[in-house]
């Protein structure tokens, strides 16, 4: 019988990333969500997956250069109270007048986020160009998938508080790693959202309730392991550092019982469905008939209508 995991006296540094999801979950989303959409825009998507995928990463990596990004990326419901969902009004002016706006964004602003980001993916197909329409569909995607994730619904996002550091990317981006390739990415077709930021809203109610056996389970799986077997010592550009064993991840993976799996799955529709919806309301315009800002001819004009959505 294995004992449980001991105190050790020195920094076990775990090469997992605090970003979201991780480059391989965050692009294989992406890439399933464009199956999602409708014959009208099937093939734009198509025909810019690549770039779409690779520009679903841009948020994380803007992190390290913009100080603005990260607040970006999660909320910390918990430390809004007993009841944070009935505490924090959901819309931006009332929030901000209710905490104020630093207050909202020390604790982060993800739900926002999404419906701002919404916006200009509307105004993007609406107006826009092929470049725009590509980088507003990324990175609301980014975030949208950011808000499947339980922990990026807490303070304690990492385990830091709980003597579990590094449970944040073993379960958004070492367990999607290691099985992704079994997953069932098939979610039905795109459907048209009514209130975005009341369907933002319900991503994060929904990952927040997965909190507790996100963290449970780890401390459970945790009692059967000593050190060296849920650990092994790795290399990575001349630093060592401990990372997680096999048989850890997939012993803590088989105890979520398809957690993981089902929080992608509902990202790729949420994807998809936020890229439809964007588009009923921009008019449902031919996106083939987008212009690129690469065109000289490209001149930006006034949106052709108001778009159904210009209230928060």
């Amino acid at each position: 019988m294995r004992l449980k995991l001991k105190a050790y006296g020195f920094l076990i540094i775990v090469i997992l990333s605090i970003c979201s999801w991780g480059f391989h979950a965050h692009k294989t989303i992406h890439k399933h969500a464009i199956h999602t959409l409708p014959i009208e825009m099937i093939s734009f998507f198509q025909f810019h997956a690549q770039e779409i995928e690779d520009k679903s990463v841009l948020a994380d990596k803007r992190r390290y250069t913009d100080t603005t990004e990260a607040c970006k990326h999660y909320i910390d419901i918990d430390l809004y109270g007993v009841d944070p969902f009935d505490s924090v009004p959901k819309t931006w002016f009332r929030a901000k007048t209710k905490f104020t706006e630093d207050t909202l964004k020390s604790r982060g602003i993800l739900p926002w986020v999404i419906n701002w980001e919404y916006k200009k993916l509307v105004w993007a197909m609406d107006s826009g160009s092929i470049e725009q329409v590509i980088k507003h569909a990324a990175d609301i995607g980014h975030y949208i998938s950011d808000a499947c994730v339980p922990l990026h619904t807490t303070y304690n996002y990492n385990g830091q508080f709980t003597n579990q550091k590094g449970i944040h990317a073993l379960w958004e981006s070492r367990i999607p790693e290691s099985f992704s390739s079994n997953y069932n990415f098939y979610t039905g077709k795109a459907k048209y959202i009514e209130k975005p930021l009341d369907y933002a809203w319900n991503m994060i109610f929904e990952s927040n309730l997965l909190l507790g056996a996100t963290l449970n389970l780890e401390k459970e799986i945790t009692q059967k392991y000593l050190h060296n077997t849920k650990f092994k010592m790795a290399s990575t550009n001349g630093k060592i550092h401990a990372q997680y064993t096999s048989e850890f991840i997939s012993d803590y993976n088989s105890a979520l019982n398809g957690m993981v799996e089902r929080r992608l799955q509902q990202s790729v529709l949420s994807v998809g469905s936020f890229w439809y919806s964007a588009w009923v309301d921009a008019g449902q315009p031919n996106l083939e008939l987008l212009r690129s800002l690469t065109d000289t001819a490209y001149i930006i004009t006034k949106p052709k209508h108001t778009p159904h959505r210009i209230h928060e």
